[in-house]
């Protein structure tokens, strides 16, 4: 017999930003007398909210990241202040670079 499962995304979405983890959340489903197929449905779909949410701000991380790596690169070639050229250099470029990695992290994990 299959049942229909309505899974409610506002619940789930509350859920991550309690940031419950899914043992909790499945005795509060047990609690409140949900049955095991609907329970793993909820923690399905907690999981894959969790996971996007993740992947989503991987991709802003990168992205700043990249653009900051490009504001680099158009002042270490330009060279408008050539005091700061090590900064810019070595220092901005190492920042673009920590952000682009932190944020691939974010979206391959």
């Amino acid at each position: 017999m299959t049942e229909n499962h309505f899974i409610s995304s506002s619940v789930v979405r509350k859920w991550i930003l309690e940031n419950l983890e899914a043992d909790s959340i499945e005795q509060k489903l047990k609690s409140q007398g949900f049955g095991d197929e609907t329970i793993a449905a909820y923690l399905k779909e907690f999981v894959k909210q969790k996971i996007k949410r993740k992947q989503s701000n991987g991709f802003i991380v990168t992205g700043i990241g990249s653009v900051l790596g490009f504001i680099s690169c158009v002042l270490t070639l330009t060279n408008p202040v050539p005091e700061l050229f090590h900064v810019v250099l070595y220092g901005l470029t190492s920042v673009a670079i920590l952000l682009i990695m932190f944020g691939l992290y974010l979206i391959f994990e």
